[in-house]
């Protein structure tokens, strides 16, 4: 009888124990602000989720493309503290300088085995979704064969000069990587070929669609999700072209910003979102906003794409140092090579 009861007051401790841990996520309270880029219709699904899985917290977003976080960023920096928690930016390279500046929390991820893709070896940022840079058309205007088939050829093919569209590498953390990746491969003469081309220069993917379907623009430079959404919400008539010489795959970090500088001083329930977004839930929902997962072990891919892997075998590389550190120096050649000549 004595080792019954022993028996069933360990079972009660080790049950206790489990769903003790099941509910830690929903223990986290308090309020959380997270910067991100990502869309504001996934934003809003991603909320949704979020005030399920952690009802005690108040979790805000504020919506900006990375140039638009930076830029608030470096100015909340002169006031002592920042207005987020969390940030959610669209590469590595603005991890890298945050880390160095000496702005973020270091936390070890228990998803950190599952991920596919590189992360900060002291744990201060981790990828969190992959968007790939490619080029699209429309097909009921013209024919993939009479168009450019690689970013090389969007350079000098004349066929399309006046009628290629892009955003803007100072306010898209993705379009900045990309022609950071094309310098490096092609030279700063690349910037000086788009700029003969006349490359139209948007401010967002909407304007860069726009041009798409009505046919102000040939071909265009624009992340694969932005197609993909397109498609699957406005059954759009428009289709993806994975460059020839390699689609560019950019994964976009989460990272918590350190009580020395966060909003909130809330560094657990911060984790405790971060993991949420690393794990298959979180994944779910960047997958179901039209972006790649980063996991080794989520099988679903966005509605129409191809598999990452796929992607990933004839990719271009980025160096992110480059990106961090030559950031300036990028910028200004753009403006006067490419810019400038419109």
């Amino acid at each position: 009888m004595k080792k019954l009861v022993c028996f069933i007051f360990i079972l009660g401790l080790a049950v206790s124990f489990v769903f003790a841990g099941g509910s830690k996520e929903k223990q986290a309270a308090g309020k959380i602000v997270i910067y991100t880029s990502m869309y504001p219709d996934v934003i809003e699904a991603v909320q949704k989720d979020l005030s399920r899985q952690f009802p005690k917290c108040n979790i805000e977003f504020f919506y900006g493309g990375t140039g638009i976080l930076q830029a608030r960023i470096d100015a909340e920096k002169a006031s002592g503290r920042l207005g987020c928690d969390i940030l959610l930016v669209a590469e590595p390279a603005y991890s890298m300088e945050l880390k160095e500046n000496g702005m973020l929390h270091a936390y070890t991820s228990k998803e950190a085995s599952n991920l596919a893709f590189t992360y900060d070896p002291d744990g201060y940022w981790y990828p969190v979704r992959i968007s790939n840079m490619v080029l699209a058309y429309n097909p009921e205007r013209h024919a993939k064969n009479t168009l450019p088939p690689s970013f090389h050829d969007l350079g000098i093919d004349t066929s399309v000069r006046g009628a290629i569209s892009m955003r803007n590498p100072l306010v898209s953390g993705t379009t900045m990587a990309t022609i950071t990746a094309l310098k490096d491969k092609y030279g700063y003469e690349y910037f000086d070929a788009l700029g003969r081309q006349r490359v139209q220069i948007d401010y967002g993917a909407d304007e860069t669609l726009r041009k798409l379907e009505n046919g102000e623009c040939k071909v265009v430079m624009i992340l694969e999700e932005s197609i993909l959404r397109k498609r699957q919400m406005e059954n759009a008539k428009l289709e993806i072209m994975y460059p020839a010489d390699g689609a560019i795959v950019i994964p976009s970090t989460i990272m918590i910003i350190n009580d020395r500088w966060n909003a909130n001083k809330n560094t657990r329930a911060a984790e405790a979102i971060s993991e949420w977004f690393l794990g298959p839930e979180g994944q779910n929902a960047i997958v179901n906003g039209w972006m790649h997962s980063v996991r080794t072990d989520f099988p679903q891919i966005p509605h129409g794409s191809i598999p990452i892997t796929a992607i990933q075998s004839n990719s271009m590389p980025v160096h992110w140092e480059n990106v961090f550190r030559q950031r300036q120096e990028i910028r200004r050649n753009f403006e006067e090579r490419v810019s400038s000549r419109r």
